[in-house]
């Protein structure tokens, strides 16, 4: 796969030609980190690892959605539902999709009865930078982050006032708009921003209604051979104001309200509303250098009304509601009881609450958790140690602990090593699904995980490679029966490799992942199968080079083969494509954007007979003003 062997040609090159980059442009030097320790961290002084998306990367890469975005990044594999609003699975290390932890703001956020965050519906206009922690992380948070975590962070905007206006077009009647301003002042910030988009889209599904070639419930189980749209409405809101020098408050809201279209039946509805909201409060107090108290609150909401629109008959009835709440509230204090030692105290709450015109046996659960953190440097030498126990209403107690050791070199480069353990919480699909499809004796999903690093940091360049295994115990599976059972166990051991280099003038960023994600069930008929949907081999190439008012930028995406189904009897290709992207700054406040996707048209599936867009276009203006 030829962008795969580019990928990996410069990425094992980057060490080698550090030396000779020139030039003062931001790297992960430049980037701290909160996610990994639930603390400010340097990315390069992570025992973890971390990789961080700015507003910036985010504007140069032109994505018009958070999985364009993430698409090929290391560790992450992506599987979607046929286009822009569609399903979309996020699987991280080889996990699966429900075992990776997404917070908003610190808010965590998810749907408590399918288990899965709506990536497919975060806008990336409303986003000011994204955090990636890879490998478990369930000592901090609990239940979920076996995988890692995912944190968003909406817009802020830096001192004095800023304001913004952008509107795009392309291929499929898409447009896609937003505006929005923030200011900061000595004592209080305030950010807002609106955002609209819309698109006819694609046929998202090639029909396996009476197809033999089929099997029973295989892709839509429908044939609907027309464009299935999508349209997102979003507001967002930051402020938070500095009371005195040593107590802040603050504030986030995000609405995301969707129209999503798709192939489907009058049982399982073909076009569905849904709503994304998250609303938070922090307030931090912190009388002295050596000690911070921080106390925050949340609420996130999943709502997703389905209907069945027949054009023919030109109706529309109601199919389904399936709404879930989800009521987090937690307290942190972190001591500096001397130079570079610090410890973390902390409790967290959540409340799970769903409401469905399918009756679960039970609508709500509380869980509590409590846990402990230690940082500490030594020199050259650094530890970090964490564990937390968890006590939920429908399992019970369970605890989860990690390790980290790290060992500097000299000259930025830097070997660590980190083991955790990990556990995700059945949904309530899994336990409370009428018509027998619950088990509410079900377990929790458990993991332990090993992680290997070497690392190297310079002015404009770094490198980092990571090895590592999980193996996963009570996987949540069917028996023979069709009975839903803690029976599956899976084995995945991977490597990743990540480099950025600025040489002579074009910046060039690489990552390459190898993962190999096996069924280790005994006694089971797909003992030693891939895990399905998740390609072992990924690889994404970014370059961008400026020169005077113009910006040329290419995104190279590859990924391997993988397989539909648990039997790996149904064998998805791998595939690569190219985008191309130009930026021209028409003056110091007008931007014009234009970006080819695909353009080589490749075509492919990350679902089988789920369809992905071809070759697309987009072009966008954008204004953005600033005052001091």
């Amino acid at each position: 796969m030829k962008t795969t062997l580019l990928s990996l040609a410069i990425a094992l090159g980057l060490p080698a030609i550090a030396s000779a980059a020139t030039g003062d442009n931001a790297t992960d030097l430049d980037q701290v980190s909160v996610t990994g320790t639930r603390t400010e961290v340097a990315v390069q002084d992570s025992l973890v690892p971390v990789q961080v998306i700015s507003r910036e990367e985010i504007e140069r890469s032109q994505a018009t959605s958070l999985p364009d975005l993430l698409a090929g990044r290391a560790g992450i594999n992506i599987a979607n539902q046929g286009g822009p609003g569609k399903l979309t699975s996020v699987f991280l290390r080889g996990t699966e999709s429900d075992h990776v932890l997404v917070l908003v703001d610190g808010v965590r956020i998810g749907s408590a009865s399918a288990g899965l965050a709506a990536f497919q519906d975060l806008p990336v206009t409303q986003i000011e930078r994204i955090e990636i922690v890879r490998g478990p992380r369930s000592s901090l948070y609990g239940s979920e982050a076996i995988g890692g975590v995912i944190q968003i962070f909406t817009r802020t905007g830096g001192q004095g006032l800023t304001t913004y206006a952008q509107a795009g077009f392309g291929t499929h009647d898409l447009r896609n708009h937003s505006a929005g301003f923030s200011y900061r002042g000595e004592r209080g910030w305030l950010s807002a921003n609106a955002g609209y988009q819309e698109t006819d889209g694609i046929n998202a599904c090639r029909g396996t209604a009476g197809n033999a070639d089929a099997p029973f419930g295989a892709g839509c189980y429908a044939d609907e051979p027309d464009r299935d749209g999508y349209k997102n409405t979003s507001f967002g809101l930051r402020t938070g104001i500095n009371v005195t020098d040593t107590l802040s408050l603050e504030a986030n809201f995000l609405n995301a309200d969707s129209t999503n279209e798709y192939d489907g039946s009058a049982f399982g509805g073909n076009e569905a509303e849904n709503l994304q909201r998250v609303s938070g409060g922090k307030l931090r107090w912190a009388p002295s250098d050596a000690f911070t108290l921080t106390v925050q609150a949340g609420r996130a909401e999943d709502q997703s009304d389905n209907y069945y629109a027949d054009g023919d008959a030109g109706t529309r009835s109601y199919v389904s509601t399936f709404d879930t709440r989800r009521d987090t509230a937690s307290a942190q204090a972190d001591y500096t009881f001397a130079p570079g030692q610090i410890i973390t105290l902390g409790g967290d709450w959540q409340n799970d609450e769903v409401t469905s015109n399918t009756p679960f046996d039970v609508e709500n659960r509380d869980n509590t958790g409590v846990f402990a953190e230690y940082q500490g440097s030594f020199g050259a030498h650094s530890l970090q140690a964490s564990v937390r126990n968890d006590d939920n209403e429908q399992f019970g107690s369970h605890t989860t602990g990690s390790l980290g050791y790290g060992f500097g070199f000299g000259n930025g480069f830097k070997f660590t090593a980190s083991a955790g353990t990990g556990f995700k919480a059945p949904t309530f699909n899994d336990l409370y699904y009428p018509g027998g499809f619950g088990n509410p004796e079900l377990k929790p999903e458990k993991s332990k995980s090993l992680n290997l690093g070497l690392a190297q940091y310079g002015q404009g360049w770094n490198w980092t490679f990571n090895a590592y295994e999980t193996r996963i115990d009570d996987l949540i599976g069917y028996d023979t029966a069709f009975n839903l059972v803690n029976v599956d166990k899976a084995k995945i051991r991977g490597a990743e490799l990540t480099g950025f280099v600025s040489l002579y003038g074009v910046d060039i960023n690489a990552q390459i992942s190898h993962t190999d994600p096996r069924n280790d069930s005994d006694g089971s008929i797909n003992k030693d199968n891939w895990l399905a949907r998740r390609a072992r081999d990924t690889a994404r190439l970014d370059l961008d080079y400026a020169i005077g008012d113009f910006r040329l930028g290419l995104t190279g995406n590859g990924y391997g083969h993988r397989f539909d189904d648990a039997a790996n009897t149904a064998r998805l290709a791998g595939y690569g494509t190219l985008d191309v992207r130009l930026e021209y700054a028409l003056s110091s406040d007008w931007t014009l954007q234009a970006k080819a996707a695909n353009v080589f048209d490749k075509d492919y599936e990350t679902i089988q007979w789920y369809n992905q867009p071809g070759r697309e276009y987009t072009v966008s203006v954008r204004w953005q003003a600033r005052q001091q």
